[in-house]
């Protein structure tokens, strides 16, 4: 199997296929190599029927931090084509990883904010420390959470997505379960065996038939199509290119409040 700059892999003999990100120093931030690789891995798992279960998970101290900070200025200093065409990527590999035709499961630690919790929402089941926390934080920065809305909204409903989508707050693993956004948490020693709970039935069911299923919830659920994520990626670049983003990343970065808080 290929190696990546931003990903690192196991695989057993099972078929299940384990995907770390593996950017541990920047607390594994969404860069432009990093969503061109699990991009990469989607289309190898579409095309391996040997692999029968994949399980995402993050190296370091933090599942995934959201987007990386220096990607995001790139765009803002980008013209409305070049941020079209980033955006583009972020979207399709959010649904690349959504469309697998294996079971995804995810196994969240430390933090998922921001893009981090859309990973989590792609997952067919995301699985929690007790101790991790939460947080759709875009609006800090000016930005909103486009690309990742239409599976957001997905897991947790409308309903309940709007108690955590705009306010930027950071929430708890107890109050993701409460919306949804994942199945469980559990004290760190026993999510290993919690995740092979999850892996174990699907070893012993037709592989077709799962993806057959599983494409068949997608079919009945909200709908996420071509418009749809044409839709959040233009809503991204409108952002992109307002005051309130240039604003936010700068005040990020420089270790500012922005003029809003």
């Amino acid at each position: 199997m290929d190696r990546y700059e931003t990903l690192a892999l196991a695989r057993d003999a099972r078929g299940v296929l384990n995907i770390t990100l593996n950017r541990p120093d920047k607390k594994n931030a969404l860069s432009g190599q990093m969503i061109a690789d699990l991009t990469h891995i989607a289309k190898v798992i579409e095309k391996d029927k040997d692999i029968r279960v994949a399980v995402l998970r993050g190296a370091g101290d933090v599942f995934c931090a959201g987007g990386d900070l220096g990607w995001m200025r790139q765009q803002i200093e980008a013209d409305r084509e070049g941020r079209m065409r980033e955006a583009g990527k972020l979207a399709h590999m959010l649904r690349a990883l959504n469309e697998l035709r294996v079971p995804l499961i995810g196994v969240l630690h430390g933090g998922a904010f921001g893009g981090g919790v859309g990973m989590a929402c792609v997952c067919d089941i995301a699985l929690a420390e007790d101790h991790t926390n939460f947080g759709l934080t875009e609006t800090r920065l000016g930005l909103i959470p486009a690309t990742i809305s239409p599976y957001v909204i997905a897991r947790m409903g409308e309903g309940k997505a709007r108690q955590v989508f705009m306010s930027a707050r950071i929430f708890s693993a107890q109050d993701a379960m409460a919306l949804n956004l994942i199945a469980a948490h559990l004290p760190k020693d026993d999510l290993e065996a919690r995740v092979e709970a999850e892996v174990t039935p699907y070893l012993s069911v037709a592989p077709e038939a799962v993806a057959a299923s599983k494409s068949l919830a997608r079919l009945l659920g909200p709908r996420i199509d071509d418009q749809v994520i044409e839709e959040t990626i233009t809503r991204l670049c409108d952002t992109w290119e307002g005051d309130e983003a240039k604003e936010g990343i700068d005040a990020f970065l420089t270790k500012r409040k922005p003029r809003w808080a």
